[in-house]
């Protein structure tokens, strides 16, 4: 984390926004740092912060010790679902907390400036209350965003910055389990600077005790998704903010583990930006923050199963419908307007379909299947793959999650995205649909070292792993292994203008020291038409495509 707190600032003020050194950029006012009461007001309907009944830990106007006596022991028994255990032990076991000494005796609370003594904490705590009238820097409770109840979780950066102390974590942690005990999703809206250097370790400390619950949250299937807003650095940014399912940046607004006084003097501003986040694949989507209410309703209807009057009991996990394959071009030869198209005579032809100009792409198929989609944007590894598109949409009000190529080399950022959607799809319980359309996996000395194997493994990985049904359409080339890692064995599919193969005709001549004059008998020995996917096993059936319609 940044090392400076709060917001790599003076104690009690907090000015992340400024440009380090007054070097990098002008001045700004930006609506992402206003109040945290004033943007849910914004954004929800029927806020309820949490009472002090779930938060014990964090009663009382002590500086941060903790809970007091038996507060470790009180926050473990507290009730929270069943699995919980499955993320493993807590880590708190056989360590002292907050207000317990190592032989687990409660220990009195500091009284004055916190656990360090830091001279002049009781007043800058003050000062902050009266600044803000919030007695912590982030404010929990429950409100219904678009017609769905949510958890919310709001920093104030007007108090100390939005830093992390002792009783931030232990509103964090409450929020959490109560997410957990109403079966909610959790939208948190940072602004931080990082942790309380004015708590030292004990702030620090925090970080994990975050993580803690956000694992807990994850592994009981609920979303959680955040928003970044202006500043979002050093802890808040590495666990609360980037280990969101989805994450969301307001216009301009910072977004760094390094807060802006401890880069180095000569570099580039826009890496700290959210906008230099969502160009590296960290972050899914820059909305505008009049746009910010809409957008969130939107993705927490995707990830929470969709219309539920869409849904028929039972259904929510069937299969996702095979596509039907939307009529964008003339019939070729041999076909008639009304008709299905006719299979390819030769392997030859079924390359040369597939790779033609006029058949139905990725986006036709996305755009006729569902009625509305977002989508998720990078690896979350610093790279982003234009030739994929993954995301949630809603088919007939039901939610499925989606991975497309769209006809290019895939590149290892492609496959790792991918490997992201299924698996996160698997955790919420949303079916998956995957299209498959590519030459192969993008093989250059660049993607050898940003892992091309590895990338292709997590995507077969995520796709044997999956606990929600899988269903593949291969709507166009499916070269060798980089296409078959999309495909979901026993449920896929394929079009008449398509092709699979172990390997293109081309190379495979070449492989076997044939000339270019004999590519057409390469391509008929390695059987790769759409029927002899079909003959061979390999797929379910062809989807025809009715042209003319």
């Amino acid at each position: 984390m940044s090392p400076m707190a709060p917001g790599d600032s003076a104690p009690d003020e907090g000015d992340d926004a400024r440009p380090p050194h007054g070097a990098h950029a002008p001045e700004r006012r930006n609506p992402s740092r206003a109040g945290a009461r004033a943007l849910l007001d914004r954004l929800t309907d029927g806020f309820r912060e949490f009472g002090p009944a779930p938060m014990t830990a964090c009663a009382g106007a002590g500086g941060g010790a903790g809970a007091g006596a038996g507060g470790a022991a009180a926050r473990r028994a507290a009730a929270d679902p069943v699995g919980e255990g499955s993320v493993g032990a807590e880590p708190t076991a056989g360590v002292p907390t907050a207000g317990e000494s190592a032989a687990g005796e409660p220990v009195a609370r500091e009284q004055v400036d916190g656990p360090l003594g830091w001279p002049g904490y009781d007043q800058a705590r003050a000062r902050a209350r009266a600044r803000t009238g919030e007695d912590e820097s982030v404010v929990c409770g429950t409100g219904w965003i678009g017609g769905r109840e949510t958890v919310l979780l709001c920093f104030e950066f007007g108090y100390l910055g939005g830093s992390l102390g002792e009783r931030t974590g232990d509103r964090i942690e409450a929020a959490h389990r109560r997410a957990r005990q109403l079966r909610l999703p959790v939208v948190t809206l940072v602004a931080t600077g990082g942790s309380r250097m004015q708590e030292g370790m004990r702030a620090l400390a925090q970080l994990q005790r975050v993580a803690r619950q956000t694992a807990l949250t994850r592994a009981a299937g609920l979303p959680q998704l955040a928003v970044v807003r202006d500043p979002t650095t050093g802890g808040g940014w590495a666990t609360l903010a980037a280990g969101a399912d989805v994450v969301l940046g307001l216009p301009g607004a910072q977004a760094a583990f390094a807060g802006s006084r401890v880069r180095p003097r000569d570099a580039d501003p826009a890496a700290y930006t959210v906008e230099g986040q969502h160009a590296a694949g960290h972050l899914d989507l820059v909305v505008p923050e009049p746009q910010l209410a809409p957008v969130l309703a939107h993705w927490l209807t995707l990830l929470t199963g969709g219309d539920p009057d869409a849904v028929r009991d039972g259904a929510a996990l069937d299969p996702a419908p095979v596509p039907v394959v939307p009529a964008t071009a003339p019939a070729p030869e041999g076909g008639h307007a009304g008709g299905p198209a006719p299979l390819p005579r030769t392997g030859v032809e079924a390359v040369a379909r597939a790779r033609g100009r006029q058949r139905p792409r990725a986006g036709a198929y996305l755009d006729a299947y569902f009625g509305s989609r977002a989508e998720l944007s990078g690896d979350r590894c610093g790279g982003v793959d234009p030739g994929v598109r993954c995301g949630f949409g809603l088919h007939e009000g039901r939610a499925l999650a989606y991975a497309a190529q769209c006809g290019t080399p895939t590149r290892p950022a492609g496959y790792r995205t991918v490997a992201r959607l299924i698996r996160l799809a698997s955790r919420l319980g949303v079916p998956v649909l995957t299209l498959i359309d590519t030459p192969g996996a993008a093989n250059g000395p660049d993607d050898e070292r940003a892992g091309a194997g590895p990338a292709l493994a997590e995507v077969f990985d995520a796709v044997a792993a999956a606990t929600v049904p899988v269903t593949s359409l291969l709507i166009g080339e499916g070269g060798s292994g980089g296409a078959l890692a999309l495909a979901a064995p026993g449920r896929l599919w394929v079009t008449a203008d398509s092709y699979f193969s172990v390997i293109a005709p081309e190379p495979a001549a070449a492989i076997l020291k044939r000339t270019p004059d004999r590519v057409p008998e390469t391509a008929d020995a390695l059987r790769l038409r759409p029927q002899d996917a079909v003959d061979l096993g390999v797929a379910r059936g062809i989807v025809q495509v009715p042209y003319g319609r």
